[in-house]
């Protein structure tokens, strides 16, 4: 399980980024204003669904306004990425790709997809989870570090929103 202050929503990952675009990403935020309503905790769900690497809840967002500011945040870091970085490669995949909040609460070993052939209770049927909600009130820029014991986040820059 990821540690509480881990969990967050994805808008727009931006995979591998110089670091002199710190900056104007960070301004970037500012205009990537929405208000977002609130949120609440769905069912549990293996990601991606074939070969799951992760354990996530869905979110529910009733009046879609986590989706206008996905959409805002995606084009807002196209804007600022030549062309030619994966980068912009992500963030424009990232515009025809459909929108699924969520939060990721476990990532899964490699090996798992291997163990749940040999397993049928492996993949089972997760239990329901319990009503929560909220109303996010940050929009945050987040460097993430990868190591074999797992991912850290690093708070870049963040803007109020809502």
């Amino acid at each position: 399980m990821l540690d509480a202050e881990l969990l967050h929503v994805t808008l727009c990952f931006l995979g591998n980024r110089p670091t002199e675009e710190i900056d104007s990403l960070a301004a970037a935020l500012a205009v990537c204003d929405g208000l977002v309503g609130e949120l609440s905790v769905g069912a549990p769900l293996w990601l991606p669904p074939r070969r799951p690497r992760a354990l996530a809840v869905e979110l529910h967002d009733e009046r879609e306004l986590l989706g206008g500011l996905q959409r805002s945040v995606v084009a807002t870091c196209g804007e600022l990425s030549d062309p030619e970085t994966a980068a912009a490669r992500h963030a424009g995949a990232a515009k025809h790709r459909r929108f699924r909040p969520h939060v990721t609460v476990a990532r899964l070993r490699s090996g798992f997809d291997r163990a749940a052939k040999r397993s049928k209770d492996a993949r089972r049927e997760l239990p329901p989870t319990p009503a929560l909600s909220f109303v996010p009130s940050e929009l945050i820029l987040y460097r993430s570090w990868l190591a074999p014991e797992g991912a850290s986040y690093e708070r870049i820059a963040a803007h109020a929103i809502g």
